[in-house]
């Protein structure tokens, strides 16, 4: 990784480091447009079609049937079996708690308003298996889901051949779904937006994937005939403010463990000492030799960098302005600075929280915003997967206390309508 000195450069420059690798967009649309138009039209044939063709899917069909899961489930080892069941364990335990409360106010005598939430109906999970079958994000949906009582929960994810990973089979019983398809890729956004003869679609579609991905979930979003999703996700990231007292070699180690995601990928670190930054890209090139996707990372790293600045206040000034997925604060006493943290998906304190705790087991979501939706969004909970309600009832006293404020509202808008629907119901002979 290169080394930058913040004092020299220009804004325009610093700019330009900070900014984030992306495809080009316009040409990733225009290839998953045809095919979301032809599942659309022709449905679970151009699904298979393009399953086949994109992940090799071999069988007569899309669908996973219980057998099948059984028997892939029956060949995953007991340590893997115990990792997932501990880290959904510690999942289910953070998200419980994340059940939004209902409340009811009386706003003036004989009004009563109330919120309430409820799940959202039909959710749709995308699960990627493309270079890694992500087992983790199976549990980092599927059980906020389970916990919001949605009534049905999909899962599609890329089957290369015929059979599922055990893994992925285990974690998907853990988190109750019956329904499972073996399509990736744009063909099963579509499948799941759109519905077909086999799938019925869904209200709102979630997981990351890759560039084809995240635009056809883009599409689908603002299609009428499409489903909502969760966020636009673009990819992984993570910045890290460190100085002299951390150890470099756990500082690498955080900074490879992102860079192996993707080619896409960027990795940042801000410190305020020279020679603790010479001292982690010595240890970067050291730790990547071993990695099976050293290539990869090795991608990620031209497009990353570390960053010389002049104190943590203006490390953190500079987070805040980037809002990456994920943030690690490795410094002395960190905990005196988190009231600074502003744009974060998820924050990381200390040297023993390494992100890819987050990642797997110690309970907080993974599926996070990137690309600076931070800024705005936060990563995926159980109030994700519902939707808040408001109800209000009435009394005839409580509509005469408000009819004037009413009334006078709606003819300022011109709208009589809306001021007679009050003075119907007050006048004489109408009770």
């Amino acid at each position: 990784m290169r080394i930058y000195n913040k004092r020299n450069l220009t804004d325009k420059e610093l700019s330009r480091l900070f900014k984030r690798s992306a495809a080009d967009i316009a040409s990733v649309i225009e290839q998953v447009r045809p095919i979301l138009s032809d599942v659309k039209q022709n449905g679970d044939k151009a699904v298979m079609k393009y399953a086949r063709k994109f992940d090799h899917l071999s069988g007569a069909s899309f669908l996973l049937t219980s057998a099948e899961r059984r028997t892939a489930e029956r060949k995953l080892d007991k340590a893997t079996r115990n990792a997932i069941n501990e880290a959904a364990a510690n999942i289910e335990t953070f998200h419980s708690r994340q059940i939004p409360q209902w409340y009811s106010v009386e706003t003036m005598p004989g009004i009563l308003c109330w919120r309430e939430f409820l799940p959202i109906e039909n959710v749709g999970l995308y699960i990627p298996a493309g270079s890694a079958v992500l087992v983790s994000t199976m549990l980092m949906l599927g059980i906020p889901a389970k916990i919001a009582g949605c009534e049905r929960v999909i899962v599609s994810s890329p089957v290369h051949g015929i059979e599922i990973h055990p893994a992925l089979a285990y974690a998907a019983g853990i988190c109750g779904i019956n329904e499972f398809y073996k399509a990736g890729g744009a063909q099963s956004i579509a499948m799941m937006a759109y519905g077909t003869k086999t799938v019925k679609k869904v209200d709102k579609i979630f997981g990351p994937g890759n560039q084809f991905v995240t635009a056809a979930k883009t599409l689908v979003s603002t299609d009428p005939e499409g489903s909502t999703i969760d966020m636009p996700a673009g990819p992984s990231e993570v910045l890290i403010i460190a100085d002299q007292s951390a150890e470099p070699a756990y500082v690498a180690s955080d900074l490879l463990a992102q860079a192996e995601h993707g080619s896409d990928s960027q990795v940042i670190l801000l410190t305020t000492n020279k020679e603790f930054a010479a001292k982690v890209s010595k240890e970067i090139q050291f730790q990547i030799h071993s990695l099976p996707r050293k290539i990869l990372a090795e991608k990620s790293l031209e497009h990353s960098f570390i960053l010389l600045v002049q104190s943590v206040k203006e490390a953190i000034s500079l987070s805040n302005l980037y809002a990456p997925e994920h943030l690690i604060l490795n410094f002395s006493n960190a905990e005196k600075h988190l009231s600074k943290i502003r744009n974060a998906g998820s924050v990381f304190i200390g040297a023993y929280s390494p992100e890819s705790a987050g990642d797997y087991a110690s309970g907080t979501n993974h599926s996070l915003p990137t690309y600076g939706y931070a800024k705005s969004l936060g990563g995926v909970s159980v109030e994700s997967f519902m939707k808040a309600v408001t109800f209000q009832k009435l009394t005839r006293e409580g509509l005469n206390n408000l009819q004037k404020t009413v009334i006078q509202l709606a003819e300022t808008e011109k709208l009589e309508a809306h001021a007679n629907s009050v003075r119907i119901r007050l006048q004489d002979g109408h009770k």
